[in-house]
């Protein structure tokens, strides 16, 4: 009597360390560039290059001292970078985020300074004018159909106003630098040994997701990341954190507030690949009427993305705030509202919608400040930043405008 092979055949397990699993990683990779998905090398690509010219020029860019200043400024305008990021999935825009930002700032000072609240309750105070702000964004969208662009310029308009009203005469408020809010921003920093075990942990983390992944794409018989893929990829990773956290330990080490952006990056990243509200913001982004029709409630993920990126705006508002630890007419104007949108572009969050990660705020206010960083050392007028920094960000957009139509045309789209 034969045997029926194929109903013995047991179930395959991830690839196991070989050339073969390697060379078929590289095609995978080489079949992703050519379909057009290029997703973070152009951004890493032309950081490498920004670093090197800067590092020419002025040896003391690379130096511990500045890296480590230079992610400690990343992270009050990444946050808000990462409120960006969400709404740019919606194919929208909030025009507004520094008013916002500069509101929640104007806020926490004049409720915790002049009026004694507590800190906790005037940074929920600070904070929650954000929410507000997004849900009015969002009902407002979505009663009366009115254009973002329109909503949030009034919004960066009218929310700068009420900032000077809540400040009145006084101008600029200072905030206690014995108040934990600034020692946060400024003095806190991680020990090495915690520094190197969070980044052996996030590392270990990060693996055991993709070898889990790979086991459920081989039990549904898809195509899965082999085991050396896997191991290259955690490897390299962990390689290069711990190298990159030594070195910022010969100065000052890691900066707390640092680590609670790059938290809030992987929470959201999380949130947007793994949970059900994420992959409709995916949806809606890609494509309104499809999404309607799957069922999704399309008001619904306008209303939380609007509020959740004025949220977010606020909290970078407050790390601004605590950062200078003051808070004035001046806080989120100048530059800040351009540099967050500009940082979640030139990140890879696509103005066409549905493309981008919670990565690209990150990636994207390390380019802005790299280069803000880089001028200042070569004691450069601001006028050369916005110039620089608007040259990356239109080539930014005709990266993504080229690798949209190379989908396209390859059927990717």
């Amino acid at each position: 009597m034969s045997r029926d092979l194929t109903t013995e055949r047991p179930a395959e397990e991830p690839r196991l360390l070989s050339l073969a699993g390697l060379r078929s990683a590289a095609e995978s990779l080489v079949a992703r560039i050519r379909g057009g998905d290029l997703g973070a090398a152009p951004v890493i690509g032309g950081l490498i290059v920004i670093w090197l010219v800067f590092q020419a020029l002025n040896p003391v860019f690379l130096s511990s001292e500045n890296l480590g200043n230079l992610t400690m400024q990343c992270a009050a305008i990444g946050t808000i970078a990462l409120g960006v990021v969400l709404v740019l999935l919606l194919g929208e825009i909030d025009l507004s985020v520094g008013s916002v930002s500069g509101l929640a700032a104007a806020v926490l000072a004049v409720t915790f300074v002049q009026l004694n609240w507590p800190l906790a309750l005037a940074l929920v105070a600070g904070i929650g004018i954000g929410c507000l702000v997004g849900l009015l964004y969002g009902f407002l969208y979505t009663r009366f159909g009115l254009p973002s662009f329109v909503i949030t310029l009034a919004g960066l308009l009218g929310f700068l106003g009420l900032q000077l009203w809540v400040l009145g005469d006084t101008g600029t408020i200072g905030l206690p630098f014995d108040s934990w809010i600034v020692e946060f921003a400024q003095d806190w920093f991680l020990p090495p040994w915690a520094s190197y075990l969070l980044v052996v942990a996030s590392v270990g983390a990060y693996a055991w997701v993709l070898l889990r992944r790979a086991r459920r794409r081989v039990a549904a018989n898809l195509v899965s990341q082999s085991s050396l893929e896997i191991g290259l990829r955690s490897g390299g990773l962990l390689l290069l954190l711990l190298l990159a956290t030594w070195y910022l330990n010969l100065h000052r080490g890691v900066g707390v507030m640092f680590v609670f952006f790059i938290a809030l990056v992987v929470a959201m990243n999380l949130v947007l690949t793994r949970t059900r509200w994420g992959r409709a913001v995916y949806a809606v982004g890609g494509s309104v009427e499809a999404a309607r029709r799957a069922g999704i409630r399309v008001d619904r993920i306008y209303l939380s993305v609007f509020a959740m990126c004025s949220t977010l705006a606020a909290v970078g508002g407050i790390l601004a705030a605590a950062r200078l630890a003051s808070a004035g007419q001046s806080s989120g104007t100048g530059d800040v509202n351009l540099n967050a949108i500009a940082a979640a572009v030139i990140g890879g969050a696509s103005l066409f919608g549905g493309r981008g990660s919670a990565f690209s705020a990150l990636l994207g206010i390390i380019v802005i400040q790299s280069i803000s960083s880089g001028l200042t050392l070569l004691s450069m007028d601001s006028s050369v930043q916005f110039m620089i920094t608007g040259i990356v960000l239109v080539l930014a957009v005709i990266v993504d405008s080229i690798s949209r139509r190379t989908r396209a045309a390859t059927g990717r789209a």
